[in-house]
Protein backbone atom coordinates (compact mmCIF):
# COMPACT_ATOMS: atom_id res chain seq x y z
CA UNK A 1 0.00 0.00 0.00
CA UNK A 2 1.44 3.27 -1.25
CA UNK A 3 2.06 6.05 1.89
CA UNK A 4 0.31 9.04 1.80
CA UNK A 5 1.62 11.81 -0.17
CA UNK A 6 1.11 14.12 1.92
CA UNK A 7 2.95 12.59 4.87
CA UNK A 8 5.87 11.73 2.20
CA UNK A 9 5.91 15.69 1.63
CA UNK A 10 5.67 16.83 5.23
CA UNK A 11 8.79 14.21 5.79
CA UNK A 12 11.01 15.60 2.33
CA UNK A 13 13.57 18.42 3.35
CA UNK A 14 13.00 21.96 2.52
CA UNK A 15 13.48 23.10 -1.06
CA UNK A 16 16.90 23.32 -2.58
CA UNK A 17 16.16 27.49 -2.79
CA UNK A 18 14.72 27.95 0.93
CA UNK A 19 18.02 25.83 2.34
CA UNK A 20 20.43 28.54 4.74
CA UNK A 21 23.04 29.42 2.84
CA UNK A 22 26.51 30.19 4.66
CA UNK A 23 29.81 31.60 3.53
CA UNK A 24 32.39 31.93 6.08
CA UNK A 25 30.65 33.78 9.15
CA UNK A 26 27.51 34.62 7.31
CA UNK A 27 24.43 33.04 6.72
CA UNK A 28 21.73 34.02 4.39
CA UNK A 29 18.56 32.18 5.19
CA UNK A 30 17.96 31.75 1.40
CA UNK A 31 19.26 31.36 -1.68
CA UNK A 32 17.59 34.19 -3.05
CA UNK A 33 19.88 37.55 -3.90
CA UNK A 34 18.82 40.75 -5.08
CA UNK A 35 20.77 41.73 -8.22
CA UNK A 36 22.16 45.41 -7.35
CA UNK A 37 20.21 47.14 -10.33
CA UNK A 38 21.18 50.52 -10.19
CA UNK A 39 18.04 53.11 -9.17
CA UNK A 40 19.67 56.24 -10.87
CA UNK A 41 18.38 58.03 -8.26
CA UNK A 42 20.65 59.34 -6.29
CA UNK A 43 22.00 63.15 -5.77
CA UNK A 44 25.66 63.92 -5.12
CA UNK A 45 26.29 60.19 -4.48
CA UNK A 46 23.62 60.15 -1.72
CA UNK A 47 20.60 57.32 -0.71
CA UNK A 48 17.49 58.83 -0.25
CA UNK A 49 13.93 57.65 0.64
CA UNK A 50 13.81 56.03 -2.72
CA UNK A 51 16.80 53.59 -2.20
CA UNK A 52 15.41 52.84 1.86
CA UNK A 53 12.16 51.79 0.15
CA UNK A 54 13.31 49.96 -2.61
CA UNK A 55 15.88 48.06 -0.79
CA UNK A 56 13.61 47.34 2.34
CA UNK A 57 10.75 45.81 0.84
CA UNK A 58 12.79 43.29 -0.80
CA UNK A 59 13.69 42.28 2.81
CA UNK A 60 10.34 42.05 4.07
CA UNK A 61 9.93 40.16 0.60
CA UNK A 62 11.92 37.48 1.87
CA UNK A 63 15.44 37.98 -0.44
CA UNK A 64 17.95 35.96 1.74
CA UNK A 65 20.55 38.26 0.21
CA UNK A 66 19.17 42.09 -0.27
CA UNK A 67 22.08 43.98 -2.86
CA UNK A 68 22.43 47.47 -3.33
CA UNK A 69 23.47 48.99 -6.51
CA UNK A 70 26.64 49.46 -7.97
CA UNK A 71 28.13 51.73 -5.75
CA UNK A 72 30.94 54.01 -7.18
CA UNK A 73 34.37 55.02 -5.53
CA UNK A 74 34.32 58.06 -6.45
CA UNK A 75 32.73 60.74 -8.26
CA UNK A 76 34.26 60.30 -12.04
CA UNK A 77 33.70 56.54 -11.41
CA UNK A 78 29.44 56.99 -11.56
CA UNK A 79 27.83 55.88 -14.49
CA UNK A 80 25.13 58.82 -14.45
CA UNK A 81 25.05 61.65 -12.46
CA UNK A 82 22.30 60.09 -10.24
CA UNK A 83 24.28 56.90 -9.00
CA UNK A 84 25.33 56.09 -5.43
CA UNK A 85 28.53 56.70 -3.87
CA UNK A 86 30.85 55.92 -1.42
CA UNK A 87 33.76 58.02 -1.28
CA UNK A 88 32.26 60.14 1.66
CA UNK A 89 31.10 59.76 4.98
CA UNK A 90 27.64 61.43 4.52
CA UNK A 91 27.35 58.58 2.08
CA UNK A 92 27.99 55.92 4.48
CA UNK A 93 25.65 57.26 6.95
CA UNK A 94 22.79 57.67 4.79
CA UNK A 95 23.55 53.60 3.24
CA UNK A 96 24.01 52.41 7.44
CA UNK A 97 20.06 53.27 7.73
CA UNK A 98 18.96 50.88 4.87
CA UNK A 99 21.43 47.96 6.25
CA UNK A 100 20.78 48.15 9.94
CA UNK A 101 16.72 47.99 8.24
CA UNK A 102 17.60 44.73 5.70
CA UNK A 103 19.22 43.24 8.55
CA UNK A 104 16.83 43.71 11.27
CA UNK A 105 14.22 42.10 9.08
CA UNK A 106 16.09 38.68 7.89
CA UNK A 107 18.11 39.23 5.05
CA UNK A 108 21.78 39.85 4.64
CA UNK A 109 22.84 43.36 3.73
CA UNK A 110 25.30 43.88 0.76
CA UNK A 111 26.87 46.01 -1.50
CA UNK A 112 28.53 46.23 -4.66
CA UNK A 113 31.41 48.30 -5.25
CA UNK A 114 32.16 49.85 -9.04
CA UNK A 115 33.68 52.42 -11.12
CA UNK A 116 32.41 52.77 -14.33
CA UNK A 117 35.77 53.84 -16.60
CA UNK A 118 34.58 54.14 -19.88
CA UNK A 119 30.86 53.87 -19.55
CA UNK A 120 30.73 56.85 -17.20
CA UNK A 121 29.29 60.14 -17.75
CA UNK A 122 25.85 59.39 -19.58
CA UNK A 123 22.28 59.72 -18.87
CA UNK A 124 19.95 57.95 -16.87
CA UNK A 125 18.36 55.09 -19.05
CA UNK A 126 15.07 56.86 -19.26
CA UNK A 127 16.70 60.08 -20.66
CA UNK A 128 18.76 57.84 -23.17
CA UNK A 129 22.40 56.45 -21.83
CA UNK A 130 23.86 58.53 -24.46
CA UNK A 131 27.32 60.56 -23.26
CA UNK A 132 26.76 64.04 -21.43
CA UNK A 133 29.11 66.91 -22.68
CA UNK A 134 31.22 68.26 -20.61
CA UNK A 135 29.24 71.71 -20.54
CA UNK A 136 26.36 69.94 -19.50
CA UNK A 137 27.49 68.73 -16.58
CA UNK A 138 29.21 65.98 -17.61
CA UNK A 139 32.92 64.52 -16.99
CA UNK A 140 35.82 63.32 -18.46
CA UNK A 141 36.02 59.19 -18.45
CA UNK A 142 39.19 57.14 -17.53
CA UNK A 143 39.90 53.79 -18.99
CA UNK A 144 42.93 51.03 -19.71
CA UNK A 145 43.38 52.29 -23.66
CA UNK A 146 42.11 55.37 -25.31
CA UNK A 147 39.03 53.31 -27.04
CA UNK A 148 35.92 55.16 -26.80
CA UNK A 149 32.66 52.21 -25.79
CA UNK A 150 30.97 52.72 -29.11
CA UNK A 151 30.48 55.79 -32.04
CA UNK A 152 29.86 58.88 -30.04
CA UNK A 153 31.32 58.15 -26.85
CA UNK A 154 34.66 60.15 -25.55
CA UNK A 155 37.48 58.75 -25.98
CA UNK A 156 38.48 57.73 -22.59
CA UNK A 157 41.91 58.91 -21.19
CA UNK A 158 44.35 55.90 -20.24
CA UNK A 159 44.94 55.18 -16.43
CA UNK A 160 48.61 56.49 -15.59
CA UNK A 161 50.44 54.10 -12.38
CA UNK A 162 49.74 56.76 -10.47
CA UNK A 163 46.34 57.13 -10.99
CA UNK A 164 46.14 53.22 -10.78
CA UNK A 165 46.99 53.53 -7.45
CA UNK A 166 44.71 56.40 -6.41
CA UNK A 167 41.81 54.58 -7.66
CA UNK A 168 42.54 51.02 -5.70
CA UNK A 169 43.35 53.06 -2.64
CA UNK A 170 39.51 54.29 -3.35
CA UNK A 171 37.99 50.81 -3.73
CA UNK A 172 39.97 50.29 -0.47
CA UNK A 173 38.20 53.89 1.38
CA UNK A 174 35.07 52.78 0.26
CA UNK A 175 35.55 48.84 1.79
CA UNK A 176 35.76 50.73 4.92
CA UNK A 177 32.53 52.81 4.79
CA UNK A 178 30.77 49.63 3.54
CA UNK A 179 32.32 47.66 6.48
CA UNK A 180 31.23 50.72 8.90
CA UNK A 181 27.94 51.16 7.38
CA UNK A 182 27.22 47.27 8.78
CA UNK A 183 27.36 45.49 5.02
CA UNK A 184 27.62 41.94 5.36
CA UNK A 185 28.73 40.97 2.06
CA UNK A 186 30.66 43.20 -0.41
CA UNK A 187 30.64 42.50 -4.20
CA UNK A 188 33.30 43.96 -6.89
CA UNK A 189 32.24 44.81 -10.10
CA UNK A 190 34.06 43.53 -12.63
CA UNK A 191 31.51 42.91 -15.37
CA UNK A 192 29.15 44.96 -17.60
CA UNK A 193 31.86 46.59 -19.37
CA UNK A 194 32.83 49.04 -16.19
CA UNK A 195 36.15 49.68 -15.54
CA UNK A 196 37.74 46.40 -13.78
CA UNK A 197 36.34 45.08 -16.95
CA UNK A 198 37.45 47.26 -19.45
CA UNK A 199 41.43 46.26 -18.09
CA UNK A 200 40.05 42.31 -18.23
CA UNK A 201 38.98 42.91 -22.08
CA UNK A 202 41.33 42.14 -24.77
CA UNK A 203 38.74 44.27 -26.65
CA UNK A 204 39.21 47.31 -24.25
CA UNK A 205 42.56 46.81 -22.89
CA UNK A 206 45.57 47.66 -25.55
CA UNK A 207 48.12 48.40 -23.03
CA UNK A 208 51.76 47.09 -23.75
CA UNK A 209 52.67 47.92 -19.52
CA UNK A 210 52.37 45.61 -17.02
CA UNK A 211 48.11 45.93 -16.95
CA UNK A 212 48.36 44.99 -20.85
CA UNK A 213 48.45 41.92 -23.00
CA UNK A 214 48.51 38.25 -21.15
CA UNK A 215 45.64 37.25 -18.81
CA UNK A 216 47.51 38.10 -15.86
CA UNK A 217 48.58 41.40 -16.67
CA UNK A 218 44.76 42.35 -18.07
CA UNK A 219 43.96 40.55 -14.02
CA UNK A 220 46.42 42.97 -12.55
CA UNK A 221 44.49 45.54 -11.80
CA UNK A 222 41.39 43.85 -10.40
CA UNK A 223 43.68 41.50 -8.21
CA UNK A 224 45.59 44.51 -6.91
CA UNK A 225 42.23 45.67 -6.03
CA UNK A 226 40.98 42.48 -3.95
CA UNK A 227 44.09 42.65 -2.34
CA UNK A 228 43.65 45.77 -0.98
CA UNK A 229 39.61 45.64 -0.41
CA UNK A 230 40.45 42.21 1.28
CA UNK A 231 42.54 44.53 3.51
CA UNK A 232 39.77 46.58 5.05
CA UNK A 233 37.39 43.65 5.12
CA UNK A 234 37.50 41.65 7.82
CA UNK A 235 38.20 37.93 7.27
CA UNK A 236 35.13 36.65 8.74
CA UNK A 237 33.13 38.56 5.86
CA UNK A 238 32.55 37.00 2.30
CA UNK A 239 33.80 38.85 -0.69
CA UNK A 240 32.05 38.57 -4.36
CA UNK A 241 33.30 39.47 -7.70
CA UNK A 242 30.73 40.06 -10.56
CA UNK A 243 32.19 38.63 -13.98
CA UNK A 244 31.08 39.05 -17.58
CA UNK A 245 32.03 35.63 -18.40
CA UNK A 246 31.64 36.00 -22.04
CA UNK A 247 31.64 39.25 -23.80
CA UNK A 248 29.65 37.48 -26.77
CA UNK A 249 31.74 39.17 -29.13
CA UNK A 250 34.83 37.35 -31.41
CA UNK A 251 38.10 37.68 -29.88
CA UNK A 252 36.69 38.82 -26.48
CA UNK A 253 37.17 38.46 -22.97
CA UNK A 254 35.55 34.32 -22.68
CA UNK A 255 34.85 31.40 -20.56
CA UNK A 256 38.11 29.44 -21.12
CA UNK A 257 39.79 32.66 -19.80
CA UNK A 258 36.96 33.33 -17.14
CA UNK A 259 37.08 29.76 -15.54
CA UNK A 260 41.31 30.33 -15.95
CA UNK A 261 40.88 33.73 -13.73
CA UNK A 262 38.48 31.78 -11.42
CA UNK A 263 41.26 29.23 -10.41
CA UNK A 264 43.33 31.98 -9.44
CA UNK A 265 40.72 33.95 -7.57
CA UNK A 266 40.06 30.27 -6.06
CA UNK A 267 43.81 29.61 -5.21
CA UNK A 268 43.96 33.20 -3.66
CA UNK A 269 41.31 32.24 -1.23
CA UNK A 270 40.19 35.61 -0.90
CA UNK A 271 37.25 35.61 -3.09
CA UNK A 272 33.90 33.06 -1.77
CA UNK A 273 31.79 33.65 -5.03
CA UNK A 274 31.83 34.44 -8.37
CA UNK A 275 28.27 36.60 -9.44
CA UNK A 276 28.17 35.30 -13.44
CA UNK A 277 27.08 37.59 -15.72
CA UNK A 278 27.98 38.72 -19.56
CA UNK A 279 28.27 41.63 -21.90
CA UNK A 280 28.29 45.14 -21.61
CA UNK A 281 32.03 45.95 -22.96
CA UNK A 282 31.28 45.87 -26.30
CA UNK A 283 27.67 47.51 -28.70
CA UNK A 284 28.80 44.28 -31.39
CA UNK A 285 27.74 42.16 -28.55
CA UNK A 286 24.63 39.51 -30.37
CA UNK A 287 23.57 37.38 -27.00
CA UNK A 288 20.96 34.89 -27.41
CA UNK A 289 18.84 35.14 -24.74
CA UNK A 290 16.47 33.23 -23.46
CA UNK A 291 14.88 31.97 -19.62
CA UNK A 292 18.21 30.92 -18.04
CA UNK A 293 20.80 31.65 -20.62
CA UNK A 294 23.47 32.53 -18.34
CA UNK A 295 23.19 29.66 -15.96
CA UNK A 296 25.48 27.61 -18.20
CA UNK A 297 28.36 30.01 -17.13
CA UNK A 298 27.76 29.46 -13.62
CA UNK A 299 27.41 25.99 -13.22
CA UNK A 300 31.02 25.87 -15.73
CA UNK A 301 32.57 27.95 -13.39
CA UNK A 302 31.61 26.27 -9.94
CA UNK A 303 32.21 22.97 -11.57
CA UNK A 304 35.53 23.70 -13.06
CA UNK A 305 37.18 25.43 -10.35
CA UNK A 306 35.42 24.86 -6.96
CA UNK A 307 34.39 28.55 -6.55
CA UNK A 308 31.24 28.87 -5.57
CA UNK A 309 28.67 30.71 -7.91
CA UNK A 310 25.60 33.06 -8.47
CA UNK A 311 23.22 32.12 -11.30
CA UNK A 312 21.43 35.12 -12.85
CA UNK A 313 19.34 36.26 -16.30
CA UNK A 314 15.99 35.78 -16.90
CA UNK A 315 15.44 33.11 -14.34
CA UNK A 316 11.78 33.70 -13.49
CA UNK A 317 9.76 30.86 -11.79
CA UNK A 318 10.05 29.19 -8.67
CA UNK A 319 10.64 25.74 -10.38
CA UNK A 320 13.34 27.10 -12.19
CA UNK A 321 15.34 28.92 -9.58
CA UNK A 322 14.51 25.62 -7.44
CA UNK A 323 15.83 23.20 -10.29
CA UNK A 324 19.20 25.31 -10.71
CA UNK A 325 19.90 25.01 -6.87
CA UNK A 326 19.09 21.72 -6.52
CA UNK A 327 21.04 20.67 -9.42
CA UNK A 328 24.20 22.19 -7.76
CA UNK A 329 24.61 24.28 -10.94
CA UNK A 330 24.89 27.17 -8.59
CA UNK A 331 25.04 28.46 -4.97
CA UNK A 332 22.99 31.13 -5.16
CA UNK A 333 19.46 32.70 -7.75
CA UNK A 334 19.94 36.55 -8.18
CA UNK A 335 17.38 38.00 -9.55
CA UNK A 336 16.69 41.82 -11.04
CA UNK A 337 13.80 42.22 -13.32
CA UNK A 338 11.06 39.40 -11.05
CA UNK A 339 12.32 41.25 -7.52
CA UNK A 340 11.50 44.70 -8.89
CA UNK A 341 8.44 43.46 -10.17
CA UNK A 342 7.36 41.86 -7.23
CA UNK A 343 8.99 42.80 -3.88
CA UNK A 344 7.10 39.20 -2.26
CA UNK A 345 8.65 37.05 -4.70
CA UNK A 346 10.60 35.01 -2.30
CA UNK A 347 7.51 34.42 -0.03
CA UNK A 348 4.88 33.49 -3.41
CA UNK A 349 8.06 31.22 -4.67
CA UNK A 350 8.21 29.74 -0.87
CA UNK A 351 4.26 28.83 -1.50
CA UNK A 352 5.15 27.50 -4.84
CA UNK A 353 8.20 25.17 -3.77
CA UNK A 354 5.98 23.98 -0.23
CA UNK A 355 8.72 25.54 1.65
CA UNK A 356 7.29 25.71 5.79
CA UNK A 357 10.73 27.69 6.99
CA UNK A 358 10.04 31.32 5.28
CA UNK A 359 7.64 33.16 7.16
CA UNK A 360 5.52 36.43 6.03
CA UNK A 361 5.73 39.08 8.33
CA UNK A 362 3.68 39.18 10.97
CA UNK A 363 2.39 42.61 9.72
CA UNK A 364 1.55 40.93 6.22
CA UNK A 365 0.61 37.84 7.45
CA UNK A 366 -3.29 38.39 6.54
CA UNK A 367 -2.32 38.45 3.02
CA UNK A 368 -0.56 35.24 2.55
CA UNK A 369 -3.51 33.42 0.88
CA UNK A 370 -2.28 33.38 -2.33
Amino acid sequence: MSENPRRILRRDPQPHLFRPLTLRSVTARNRIMLSPMCQYSARDGLADDWHFAHLAARAVGGAGIVCVEATHVAPAGRITPHCLGLWNDAQRRRLARIAAFVARHGAVPAIQLSHAGRKASVSRPWEGMQPIAIADGGWPVVGPSPLAYADGYPVPVPLAAEAIGELIGRFAAATRRAREAGFRVLEIHAAHGYLLHQFLSPLSNCRDDTYGGSLTNRARLLMETLDAVRAEWPTELPLFVRLSVTEWVDDGFNLPEAIELCRRLKSRGDVDLVDCSSGGNDPRQRIPIHPGYQVPFAEQIRRDTGLATAAVGLISSAEMAEEIVANGRADLVVMGRMLLNDPHWPLHAARTLRCSTQAWPEQYERADIF
